[in-house]
């Protein structure tokens, strides 16, 4: 069985968990072993296990070489205890799995993760907010007009541009946008693009688009400092002074302004063990629990990066400010402390960049279901974050400019012209209700047949184009609607009727005319020598 690339989409965390256990089930070796006097039929060592599964992570594009055997060991550790694996007596559901000589075996049958159900509820459409529907007391000349049923007039005045006329029009002033109103408009195009970049037909299966908060969308979009950090409305909810010196300590390392220089052996290792324990007392990841969906689905684009990096753009814009706010400054952080040289090492075994993920990941994305792969993923996310966390944690400036210049366009006095479709920044839904025969015949000869006989008597009466527009607007006419012209023109005279008859002159005669032809030349006697 060969590893697939699982893309972005939805239950991409179920997808991947399932995989894992079955490529386990199918690479790992079975066979005969002895413990205390006994044989064992079909069973492998837990050192074997941790062996087999490390390569396969490593190997599988969904994950990578940067798999530790210490998160292989955990993620054996959740086999256990959802019963992927067991001990040799049967014995599960306990995380007592260790790197070492003690045997396993496969159960019968492997739980897999059941996908959730679809909800009962009808999907959520992404739409832009509407305000066709007038506030009390306000005139109906401020407000777009909506589509009428068409009949000749309204025809013809459409079409008169084709003939040359200017149809009548007025100015529609649009009416004033509220905050409320920006905010929603903000929460619609932001998902749609999120949505597109994805790669989505609908964004329900990852991402409950009623729990989206357009308030913090517009926050992490305005409320930045200098350096594009969120800044809180609420100074309750920002960092204790006490850890943001604490992060500021490691990440300018040795200059530090905040704090004093170290006095003791190791007290480098005391203030990230101290940053450690606060962000790991947290009861909610940085990304929350609601989003985690959605950005196990982006990692599925990080072989295209552009995509991947505007895929986490836009899904760091949908967290609240305060935790937005935490993250950018503690991927900031960890960066930093991945970059500098000049900084001892934190740890006698683990490389600094590496204790980094680990110490962090959990604390930025995970999962309240206890079957699933969010170590890995985290692990995955929180590399790909320090390595671009400046672009991930910037606002889009495309986003942002494409929706600003779109509150500038509805806050836009519009022309509108007599006849024409009500204006389409936001169309009104239409509807379809069923009608009888007898009533479409009817709706099909009066809404068609009588503004085409009307345009077309029209175009046959009008004195102010030339013979030859007429002939040529006639041709196309006929051309496109030949049953509504055959009835205004059975016969080819009916036709000649609509051109002015020319009196037939003679032409002049010419005085060359009269003259006599031209005589050849005949040569006689008299001209022999």
């Amino acid at each position: 069985m060969e590893p697939r690339l699982v893309g972005p989409g939805p239950y991409r965390a179920t997808r991947l968990w399932n995989e894992i256990i079955e490529l386990f089930r199918a690479e790992m070796p079975l066979r005969k072993h002895r413990c205390r006097f006994k044989s064992y039929e079909r069973c492998f060592k837990a050192s074997e296990a941790v062996d087999c599964l490390h390569e396969l992570l490593g190997t599988n594009q969904n994950f990578g070489p940067e798999v530790t055997r210490n998160q292989t060991v955990k993620l054996l550790k959740k086999f256990l205890k959802n019963h992927v694996i067991e001990d040799i007596k049967g014995r599960w559901g306990k995380e007592d799995f260790q790197d070492d000589g003690h045997l396993y075996r496969f159960p019968p049958s492997s739980p897999l993760k059941p996908y959730p159900k679809k909800p009962s509820c009808g999907r959520e459409v992404i739409k832009f907010p509407d305000w066709n529907e007038p506030k009390a007391g306000t005139s109906q000349e401020h407000i777009p007009v909506k589509s009428v049923t068409m009949n000749s007039e309204m025809w013809y005045k459409r079409h008169s541009i084709a003939i040359g006329e200017t149809p009548a029009c007025r100015l529609v002033f649009r009416r004033e946008l509220t905050q409320t109103n920006i905010e929603e408009i903000w929460k619609s195009m932001t998902l749609s693009r999120l949505q597109k970049v994805l790669g989505l037909d609908s964004l329900d299966e990852v991402l409950d688009t009623k729990l989206v908060n357009s308030k913090h969308i517009v926050q992490n979009a305005y409320n930045v400092n200098k350096q594009g950090i969120v800044t809180l409305e609420d100074k309750s909810k920002e960092l204790p002074h006490w850890i943001l010196s604490a992060m500021k300590c490691l990440a300018n390392w040795p200059s530090c302004s905040d704090l004093k220089q170290p006095t003791y052996s190791g007290f480098e290792r005391d203030v990230f063990k101290t940053i450690v324990d606060y962000f790991g007392q947290m009861k909610e990841p940085l990304l929350t629990f609601h989003f985690f969906d959605v950005f196990v689905s982006v990692l599925g684009l990080l072989q295209k990066h552009s995509k991947a990096i505007e895929a986490l753009q836009i899904s760091c814009l949908l967290l609240p400010p305060e935790n937005r706010k935490r993250l950018q400054l503690l991927v900031r952080m960890m960066a930093r402390i991945s970059f500098n040289k000049d900084l001892p090492p934190l740890s006698e075994s683990v490389r600094t960049r590496t204790l980094m993920v680990q110490a962090f990941s959990r604390c930025i994305l995970c999962s309240k279901d206890e079957m699933d792969l969010d170590e890995l993923l985290a692990a995955k996310l929180v590399s790909f974050l320090m390595d671009n966390y400046q672009e991930i944690l910037s606002v889009p400036s495309t986003l942002k400019s494409s929706i600003e210049e779109h509150v500038v366009h509805l806050q836009r006095v519009q022309i509108k012209y007599a006849g024409a479709d009500s204006d389409g920044t936001f169309p009104p839904p239409s509807f379809c209700h069923q009608i009888s025969t007898d009533e479409f015949e009817y709706q099909r000869a009066t809404g068609s047949q009588e503004p085409l006989a009307a345009l077309l008597e029209e175009i046959a009466m009008n004195k102010e184009i030339s013979v030859k527009d007429k002939k040529k607007q006639l041709k196309q006419f006929q051309k496109s609607y030949p049953e509504v012209y055959r009835v205004r023109f059975p016969t080819p005279e009916t036709e000649a009727m609509v051109f002015p008859e020319k009196t037939k002159q003679k032409p002049p005669i010419l005085m060359w005319a009269l003259k006599k032809p031209f005589q050849p030349f005949h040569r006689t006697r008299s001209f022999r020598m």
